[in-house]
C-alpha cells in the first residue's frame, strides 16, 4: 500500500470515529491518559492541519503557532472533518512522495511523513472508539501496513522519545490489530 493511500484511508478511519461522538462524550477518558475525547480529537486535528503547509514546503518556523490551542471550536466534528479533507487533498496533490518535508526532527520524504501521521490517525481511531464505545475494529490492510512500517527502528525511536508507552506483552496467537496496538503501548 502506498503512503498516500494509507494516509487517506487512515484519516477516514479516524473521521468515521469522530462522526459518532455524542454531545455528552467529549469529556470521556481515553486510553491516552492525558487526553479526554475532545483533547484527543484536537490533537489529531492539529496534526492534520499541519499536513497541507508542510507538504507544500513550509517549515515549522514558517507555520509558527498557527495551530496551537483549541482548533475544534463549537463544532468539533466539522472542524475535524475539514482538517481531514484538507490533509488528504494536500496528500493527493503531491507531485512526488519523495518531496522533502521539514518536520521537527529534520527533513524526511513525504512518504515517511504521511506514514507517521497516517499511523497516528489509525491508532487514535482505536483510542477514540474505546472512549466512546464505538467500532474498535480497524481496517486490516491498514493495520498490516502500519505494522510493517512501524516495526523495528520507528517503534524504538518513538519509545525512546517518550511518544509511546512500553510495549505490553501479548499472547503468541494475538491478532494483528492487538499486536499493532501493543507496539504503540496499548492493551487491546
Amino acid at each position: 500500500m502506498d503512503a498516500i493511500d494509507l494516509f487517506d484511508r487512515a484519516c477516514k478511519e479516524f473521521d468515521s470515529r469522530v462522526a459518532v461522538v455524542q454531545p455528552d462524550q467529549w469529556s470521556h477518558f481515553t486510553p491516552c491518559s492525558e487526553w479526554d475525547v475532545r483533547a484527543l480529537v484536537n490533537h489529531v486535528t492539529v496534526e492534520n492541519l499541519w499536513v497541507p503547509p508542510l507538504l507544500q514546503g513550509s517549515t515549522i518556523e514558517e507555520v509558527g503557532d498557527r495551530f496551537d490551542g483549541d482548533q475544534l471550536g463549537d463544532d468539533p466534528q466539522a472542524a475535524a472533518r475539514r482538517a481531514v479533507d484538507a490533509a488528504t487533498e494536500a496528500a493527493s496533490a503531491l507531485e512526488s512522495v519523495d518531496t522533502a518535508v521539514h518536520i521537527s526532527s529534520g527533513d524526511v520524504p513525504a512518504h515517511e511523513y504521511l506514514m507517521q501521521v497516517g499511523a497516528d490517525n489509525l491508532v487514535h481511531a482505536w483510542d477514540l472508539a474505546i472512549a466512546v464505545g464505538g467500532d474498535t475494529v480497524l481496517d486490516g490492510e491498514l493495520v498490516e501496513a502500519v505494522t510493517e512500517w512501524f516495526g523495528g527502528a520507528a517503534e524504538e525511536s518513538y519509545r525512546a522519545g517518550g511518544a509511546i508507552a512500553e510495549r505490553p506483552s501479548v499472547a503468541d496467537d494475538a491478532d494483528p490489530q492487538t499486536r499493532l496496538l501493543a507496539m504503540y503501548g496499548r492493551t487491546a
